[in-house]
């Protein structure tokens, strides 16, 4: 967030001359994010005096030629346009080293060329190592980095380590990770990344809720009904089908995206904006939330696949006919889930999850529905209950919030009808806000890893998810409930709310 212990803008916080080493430096995230954001960052004049960008793969690339790579990636994907002076400074910072990730030899080029250019630039040995490559080459690249003595830090330099989610598959292998990485890497330099949690609505949370006076004492299941957390991807795989057969949407956006959502909407006031007190908060939530086990899991937890349907009047494929996926495959696409935070704050108030693949918007969304008020005054016929106040805080696509109230129609008549109290950011503030891949980055070159996942948390989360995914594989079903493409998700997701005289949120 903003603010450290002592109060003070995390950003102010001495942003280094570094170098930033991306490993799959010609991959698909480098290409359409990591490039364009840094490059957005230098427009900004937010980088730091000094820093310089080393593309690493196994691709036949020279710096000529990677640095083309980059303008391509710039000029394509990058929220504002190449400025030709802008550019010529920024370029002339960007080089390339080929290598495999389990090439000793190549590694030691690497920290030959590594120290060449941060003499060139005048920069210390301070580097970031971004790892934009599969989960299964992480433990490969962290060990080749530290027999190559080029993980190491001390008083006058650092080296930090970037992980792009997911960490591992499940408990297990998400422990193997964590184990290489500390070995190599003290938790401190090792920064867990989800870019959910570089959106400005994201941060947002936390301020207002800790920041407005009229929302937190009402924050509690004195108050509020349920919370419904919605992330919803209009996009079938597409070509990560190998990927997602794997992976599926428990594991690919419920173990981090969308409880690190519920970590921040349910967590309790950290006295200060430190990094760990903040993060020991959202742990504690992890660390209530109820397990959901044996047939608790059938009763709780909904997964589906996509089928044949129309999206913006255009035939889709279903999931078992993608490319790389297998015809029998028992892999979700979408999920929805009832849990609970058994805690002080949240005893009893629902919290319903839902996301999934192929539905009709790119939308993510956080829907916190307050108690009705008594059925006496305005609420008294039931024929015409008064809705229930809503506060929804959208992610994405269009950042902002509501907040639904009752107000009378005008005329004679009593005539009650819920109307919206609506803030936009961009229509507010006018400015287009960084993207998340820049604040977090930013963040790293700072050294501020409040947005970043502990290993602690990693772990709980694994924790809890592993049990519905040893339930899925006890379970020998061969065949899931399934929704068109184009649609909201299968009629058990609805029955998995409605039954308990609830309806999910219409978005958009």
């Amino acid at each position: 967030m903003d603010t450290d212990a002592a109060g003070t803008d995390a950003h102010s916080m001495e942003r280094q001359p570094c170098s930033v080493i991306i490993f799959g430096g010609a991959g698909d995230l480098a290409r359409r994010k990591l490039l364009p954001a840094l490059y957005n960052m230098h427009l900004d004049g937010a980088l730091p005096g000094g820093f310089v960008v080393v593309g690493y793969a196994r691709t036949d690339h020279d710096d000529s030629s990677y640095r083309q790579l980059a303008l391509d990636s710039v000029a394509q994907y990058s929220r504002r346009p190449v400025e030709a002076a802008f550019w010529e400074e920024f370029v002339r910072r960007i080089f390339y080293v080929r290598g495999g990730f389990d090439e000793a030899a190549a590694y030691q080029r690497l920290g030959q060329r590594l120290q060449e250019v941060e003499r060139t630039a005048g920069i210390p040995s301070n580097r970031i190592y971004y790892l934009s490559i599969p989960p299964s080459a992480i433990a490969t690249v962290v060990e080749q980095l530290g027999t190559a003595q080029l993980a190491t830090s001390s008083a006058n330099h650092f080296a930090r380590v970037i992980v792009e989610k997911p960490i591992g598959r499940d408990l297990a292998s998400a422990r193997a990770i964590n184990a290489v990485l500390a070995r190599v890497f003290d938790e401190a330099e090792t920064f867990r990344i989800d870019h959910y949690l570089g959106k400005e609505t994201v941060q947002n949370i936390m301020v207002m809720r800790f920041a407005n006076a009229i929302f937190e004492p009402l924050w509690n299941q004195k108050y509020i009904d349920h919370v419904q957390i919605t992330v919803a991807e209009a996009e079938g795989v597409g070509t990560r089908g190998g990927y997602y057969e794997e992976a599926g949407a428990l594991r690919d956006m419920v173990q981090n995206h969308i409880l690190q959502l519920l970590c921040l909407t349910a967590m309790e006031p950290p006295w200060c904006m430190a990094a760990d007190i903040v993060r020991d908060q959202k742990l504690a939530v992890l660390k209530c939330l109820r397990p959901i086990t044996g047939a608790d899991v059938d009763r709780y937890v909904v997964r589906a696949q996509y089928t044949e349907g129309t999206r913006n009047g255009e035939s889709v494929r279903g999931y078992r006919r993608e490319e790389r996926v297998s015809p029998d495959s028992t892999t979700e696409t979408y999920v929805a889930l009832k849990v609970f935070v058994d805690n002080w704050r949240w005893g009893g108030v629902p919290f319903y999850l839902r996301t999934g693949k192929s539905l009709p918007m790119r939308a993510s969304q956080i829907d916190v529905q307050f108690k009705e008020v008594p059925q006496v005054l305005f609420n008294v016929e039931s024929a015409k209950r008064l809705c229930p106040n809503v506060l929804s805080l959208r992610i994405q696509p269009d950042e902002g919030f509501s907040l639904r109230i009752s107000s009378k129609v005008p005329g004679a008549k009593v005539h009650i009808e819920p109307v919206d109290m609506d803030f936009d950011y961009a229509a507010t503030f006018g400015n287009q806000a960084p993207e998340a891949y820049e604040r977090l980055l930013l963040d790293i070159m700072a050294g501020d890893a409040t947005l970043f996942m502990r290993r602690d948390a990693v772990e709980a989360s694994w924790t809890w998810i592993t049990k519905i995914l040893e339930a899925w594989e006890q379970s020998g079903v061969r065949w899931l409930p399934q929704y068109r493409a184009g649609g909201w998700g299968p009629l058990e997701a609805d029955q998995l709310i409605e039954s308990d005289g609830r309806r999910w949120r219409t978005l958009g």
